[in-house]
């Protein structure tokens, strides 16, 4: 099986050039459909519904996961502060992650590999989840924890207003912080391969000498062009540029 993997779009329709070229099984969206600075918001809603609608009609399996530019516009949420929230279309968005809201999630796991927006830290499960969660179930745990408590996954920073804290939730910890938090317990770190985008990278590590192999920072579509690529679990990289 086929699997691709975008990341953090913002409104950008690089997907629709990615999945022609490719043609995968298996498409993972990593969240972060919205807030550009560069294209608007009306743009954004429709670059959405496309992907919505390309879920419910390719005969594809899409995945839909949620950032943290898609979560503070959720209704039980709100504007948490985050750069780039569009207030005045604001409600518009809302009506729409609401309507499909049956289409996202948190997270996803294939085999060894686990996607997030940005990387499950251990802290952050020990502390929300208590001693007793199990890393084998951890996708249908962050999901049920999304469905009913999504503040869960507010930004939760004590001393780093970008988010670099190993407390940080799963869509908004930095790869600093999570391959910290990764040597502080081998509960996640011995089991996946963590595969993230929201922090933009200038190129992604292709061959993970930075991280051992372990994580997988993607967020690359903006700078080199780069997605990655999983068929029947043997890694490659694409490019759109």
């Amino acid at each position: 099986m086929k699997t691709t993997i975008i990341s953090d779009l913002h409104g950008r329709s690089d997907w629709k050039l990615i999945v022609y070229r490719e043609n995968p099984d298996r498409v993972i969206f990593l969240g972060d459909y919205f807030d550009s600075f560069d294209i608007s918001g009306i743009e954004q809603i429709h670059n959405f519904k496309e992907i919505v609608e390309y879920k419910e009609t390719s005969g594809k399996e899409v995945i839909m996961l949620i950032g943290n530019h898609d979560h503070h516009y959720f209704s039980s949420i709100g504007n948490t502060g985050t750069s780039g929230y569009q207030s005045g279309i604001a409600p518009n968005i809302t009506q729409v992650l609401e309507d499909n809201k049956h289409h996202l999630q948190i997270a996803f796991r294939m085999n060894e590999f686990l996607f997030t927006h940005a990387g499950v830290s251990q802290v952050f499960m020990d502390n929300t989840l208590g001693l007793g969660w199990n890393p084998d179930n951890i996708a249908e745990e962050l999901n049920e924890l999304w469905k009913y408590k999504p503040n869960a996954f507010c930004f939760s920073g004590f001393y780093d207003t970008y988010g670099d804290e190993v407390t940080q939730t799963p869509i908004w910890i930095r790869p600093r912080s999570l391959m910290r938090a990764g040597k502080m317990d081998k509960k996640l770190y011995k089991k996946y391969i963590q595969v993230v985008g929201h922090t933009v990278q200038s190129q992604i590590d292709t061959n993970g000498k930075s991280t051992g192999g372990k994580y997988y920072f993607v967020d690359t579509l903006p700078t080199s062009g780069e997605y990655m690529v999983i068929t029947d679990n043997v890694i490659s990289f694409g490019c759109t540029k």
